[in-house]
């Protein structure tokens, strides 16, 4: 018994006649007949008496007939109880990510979400990749992009993308261009690169040890018995693009953040450091002792998708490690 056989049967009883229900139901009155007949076997009861002038409701078919229409109209409120609940996912997501790959990735997620899932509000926390971990620690933040970091204690982590430090500054003389190297690959010419050794010897702008980057320069620099020839040290990273922009020095720089380099021009040099190269990796961070909800899974897909589109269109230099799709 479905809801499409109670319609039927209430059809016949309206209209006294098999023939007039199959005319105003639009099918043949020997499928209609066949319905009734199946609906009857179903609860074992004759619900129509039959004469020449057409049907007449038995007793069952009477008290079916109230349950049936108190069924169908409880049938139409639950549908459009349901479609007026608001379409998609819903509330507010906070996502924490490192400002260095904020400008690069949170204006196409957040414009992309803003049609896909318009009842999604998010709000964005960018700071320094240690704040974006406490962020998430201190529970301030429902989704995070964790740098170098691929486990924490209290968080689910999963790989997003890994990308190379490159060093970047106005080589006045040409000296540096001389240290460069333009290693070929199937698609052309990749873009130079420069040894960590020869890096470090530039004049460098660096931030504070208390920064990513300066910490994993100063351990590579370690490794290999190096001193840095810092010529500038300053906490904002605004300062570090001004003095650099400027011609004052050389500052590592990640490969998401390469679009807020000046234009190309005769003499500015960017090249990927190697030997040893800086990986940089990002995790997608959730807490581990709550299950996301159902806003905060479509940012992270948000997240992932436009991760991907970047990468794969050239606008990222980055490896993805998210499975392929």
């Amino acid at each position: 018994m479905d809801l499409r056989t109670l319609r039927y049967f209430i059809a016949v009883l309206e209209a006294g006649s098999l023939s007039r229900a199959a005319g105003s139901l639009f099918i043949a009155q020997p499928a209609l007949t066949a319905q009734i007949k199946k609906l009857e076997a179903e609860l074992g009861a004759k619900l129509f008496e039959r004469s020449h002038a057409g049907v007449t409701p038995t007793p069952a078919g009477l008290q079916l007939y109230e349950d049936a229409r108190r069924l169908l109209s409880d049938a139409d409120a639950v549908r459009e109880r349901i479609q007026r609940l608001p379409q998609g996912p819903e509330g507010s997501v906070t996502v924490a990510v490192p400002f260095l790959l904020a400008s690069l990735l949170m204006g196409p997620v957040l414009a992309h979400l803003k049609t896909s899932h318009p009842r999604i509000r998010v709000f964005v926390l960018d700071d320094l990749s240690l704040m974006v971990k406490n962020a998430m620690l201190d529970r301030r933040a429902d989704v995070g992009i964790l740098v170098n970091t691929a486990q924490v204690d209290g968080l689910r982590c999963k790989p997003l993308a890994r990308e190379s430090m490159y060093i970047s500054g106005q080589d006045a003389d040409g000296a540096v261009a001389a240290l460069l190297r333009f290693p070929g690959n199937a698609g052309g010419v990749a873009r130079p690169e420069i040894d960590f050794a020869q890096a470090v010897q530039l004049p460098l702008l660096l931030q504070s040890r208390r920064f990513s980057i300066r910490q994993n320069v100063e351990d590579a620099a370690a490794s290999l018995g190096v001193v840095l020839n810092v010529v500038h040290e300053h906490d904002s990273l605004r300062v570090i693009r001004s003095l650099y922009r400027c011609g004052a020095g050389f500052a590592f720089t990640p490969a998401c953040s390469l679009s807020d380099s000046p234009p190309p021009a005769e003499n500015w040099v960017t090249a990927r450091v190697v030997n040893p190269e800086l990986p940089r990796s990002y995790h997608l961070a959730t807490l581990a002792d709550r299950t996301p909800s159902l806003a905060a899974c479509a940012v992270m897909e948000a997240l992932e998708q436009m991760s991907r589109h970047l990468i794969r269109a050239g606008l990222w230099e980055a490896d993805l490690l998210l499975p392929e799709q």
